[in-house]
């Protein structure tokens, strides 16, 4: 599962690792939550551009009667994702950009967060669904990532991670043309020698908070409290 992720990267090195020529104007994130606004990468309607929409983390089940009471998808396992999300897998699928994401783990009474990226600190995208549910009155639009199971860097924190496509793989990921089972043969964890790990402060602990300080490293505050990883 990923419950939250940074995405604090410049217009240009969007522009530049998703191929998108004047992509909007992005805000720097540092604790974006689920039902917040995120970006999304997709194929324009010819089929052959990309562009960056922001829609809400969170899909309602085309299959739900009232979007009200139906729970908001912000994750779907790689395992099932086929089988569970039939025509959005085959074809509505999308990238979530990103430069980090969270998880959490108790060390003695408290939870710590870490804050994962790439080794080099690029722009990466995870695998991920967009759906419309709609009626003669409401069309609400979102989107969700794809998730599996954890490298050896995530595990400690967490039985599942975000799948994390490569670039050489966006053309694929987005092209409607490409067979399920090779779809399906990308959603693997991202190995763990190209990832970084470092604690953070309890500033991420809540989603009312934003900026920097989000991903500030965490001081100390006993000797059990730092996992042998890092």
């Amino acid at each position: 599962m990923c419950g939250r992720f940074t995405l604090s990267a410049p217009t240009e090195r969007l522009a530049d690792e998703f191929d998108i020529p004047n992509p909007p104007a992005l805000p720097p994130r540092y604790n974006i939550a689920p039902t917040q606004l995120i970006a999304a990468v997709a194929l324009k309607p010819d089929g052959e551009h990309r562009g960056i929409v922001r829609v809400p983390w969170g899909m309602v089940p085309a299959w739900a009667d009232d979007p009200n009471a139906a729970p908001r998808l912000f994750n779907a396992r790689a395992e099932s994702v086929a089988f569970k999300f039939g025509e959005c897998f085959r074809e509505r699928r999308c990238l979530i950009p990103a430069d980090g994401f969270y998880e959490w783990k108790a060390f003695g009474k408290k939870k710590h967060a870490c804050h994962f990226s790439r080794a080099d600190g690029g722009v990466f995208a995870f695998a991920s669904l967009w759906d419309v549910w709609a009626d003669e009155d409401v069309k609400l639009v979102g989107a969700c990532m794809v998730t599996t199971t954890p490298n050896e860097l995530v595990q400690p924190f967490h039985e599942r991670m975000p799948v994390i496509l490569p670039r050489e793989n966006y053309k694929e990921w987005l092209d409607l043309e490409t067979p399920e089972k090779r779809l399906l043969s990308l959603l693997k964890p991202y190995p763990a020698e190209l990832m970084r790990a470092k604690q953070v402060g309890p500033a991420v602990n809540s989603s009312k908070n934003e900026g920097p300080a989000c991903i500030e490293p965490r001081v100390s505050e006993a000797k059990d409290v730092t996992p042998a990883l890092f």
